[in-house]
């Protein structure tokens, strides 16, 4: 099969959200416009040896309300969670699979850690036993990153390109970054595309409690979370999933879909500094930056609101301001905000569930707030609008989502105001 020379438009038609804040996408984005924190104790384990007692957990879901007991049990959480959000965006977008060629339509989806809970419990079990190899055969397709992005073509019949990302936190905009390219090549029509984590676990939050990533601050989980905030002190667990409907312009019009949104330009680079710590001045951030506006053809004043990946950890959310201090200056008239001071980090799922924030910030015309910020570093004091506290109406044209991931991983993607 021929493969289109030309660039294709690449366009969003359907939008999918689980989080912590919001069962779907509409009471995900007003939770994030009313400054909704999820942070709460941790039900789902015993935390009572751990340093960290709290998380941003998903609210009121049951998986038997979604599948079959006998279904359920095949998928690892992060499996289910994405099953979900795609659902959602599948109706959003009012797909008919039947009229269209499955051949032409794929799958990209972001995970850092996949199926943890799965490993977790297996190799807890095999601990516990007499050594005898007495594995669920279910064990390795639950625990494997790749098979959320395989179960959503099987239950879909989708047969066009079928992968997963995994770049730690940046895995899902990866993904996305990923799907628009494959779209714009001519490589496929449609993409499914998005990512979900499931990481609220004996073993997650004891990790990175051990890599003293995570915050402490037990006595008020709510405003744990705190970008730029002077008393900052690492960043809150989350979980969920978000997932897009991609597609080419073309193919979009000739099937009369709603068009919700444009994806116009994804950057990726590295720090090449350190394991787990960002670059000090940013240095991969800047880099992923330019290249998702160069690829855009943008420059940096056009951008109105910037979906920054700031986790409340002290050495990341200061690096990553002065990338884009380098990019944009001071006072740029860019609206900035963290929405995961409300949301949690949803690692390998941030970057969809981010994406959602910004493609509804176009929509709307209104920047989400970051909050709990209450003293912010003075070095930063009137230098940036950081949205704090409450939501911003402006017009916005452009917004342009950051993620990170441990190993120096840098995706930077651009999403525009559709117009004809």
């Amino acid at each position: 099969m021929k493969v289109n020379k030309e660039l294709n438009r690449v366009v969003i038609t359907g939008l999918g959200a689980l989080t912590p804040i919001g069962n779907n996408v509409d009471d995900f984005w007003k939770s994030l416009v009313n400054g909704v924190s999820g942070s709460a104790n941790i039900t789902k384990f015993d935390t009572t040896h751990f340093k960290t007692k709290f998380a941003c957990e998903l609210k009121g879901i049951n998986a038997q309300d979604f599948f079959e007991r006998n279904e359920a049990r095949k998928y690892d959480p992060f499996t289910q969670y994405a099953l979900i959000a795609v659902e959602e965006a599948v109706k959003n977008a009012n797909i008919n699979f039947d009229t269209l060629n499955r051949n032409r339509i794929g799958v990209i989806w972001g995970s850092g850690n996949g199926g943890i809970q799965t490993f977790q419990e297996q190799v807890s079990e095999f601990a516990k036993g007499n050594g005898t190899p007495r594995f669920n055969p279910y064990f390795i397709p639950k625990m494997i990153v790749d098979i959320a992005s395989g179960v959503i073509s099987i239950k879909y019949g989708l047969r066009g390109p079928n992968f997963t990302t995994v770049s730690a936190c940046a895995s899902s905009n990866t993904a996305i970054i990923d799907a628009f390219n494959y779209i714009r090549w001519g490589k496929a029509d449609m993409i499914i595309t998005g990512g979900s984590e499931a990481p609220i676990n004996e073993t997650s939050i004891g990790g990175f409690n051990a890599s003293k990533a995570l915050s402490t601050f037990n006595e008020d989980p709510a405003r744990a979370s705190r970008p730029f905030d002077v008393n900052r002190d690492g960043f809150v667990m989350g979980e969920g999933a978000g997932a897009l409907v991609l597609e080419s312009y073309e193919h979009a019009i000739k099937r009369n879909a709603q068009i919700l949104g444009e994806v116009v330009g994804g950057g990726m680079a590295a720090d090449a500094y350190h394991l787990t710590g960002t670059h000090p001045e940013g240095e991969g951030a800047y880099l992923g930056i330019l290249e998702a506006l160069a690829e855009a053809n943008l420059q940096p004043h056009e951008i109105d609101y910037l979906n920054v990946h700031a986790t409340s950890t002290p050495m990341g959310d200061a690096s990553e301001l002065k990338s884009v201090e380098r990019v944009f200056g001071f006072n740029s008239g860019l609206n900035i905000s963290a929405t995961k001071s409300m949301t949690g980090h949803l690692l390998g799922g941030a970057g969809a569930v981010e994406a959602i924030a910004c493609i509804m910030s176009t929509i709307h015309d209104i920047v989400p707030p970051t909050i709990n910020t209450v003293e912010i570093e003075p070095e930063l004091e009137g230098k940036f609008n950081l949205t704090l506290g409450e939501a911003q109406k402006r017009t916005v044209n452009y917004a342009m989502s950051n993620t990170f991931g441990f190993g120096g991983h840098i995706a930077t993607s651009v999403f525009k105001k559709f117009a004809e």
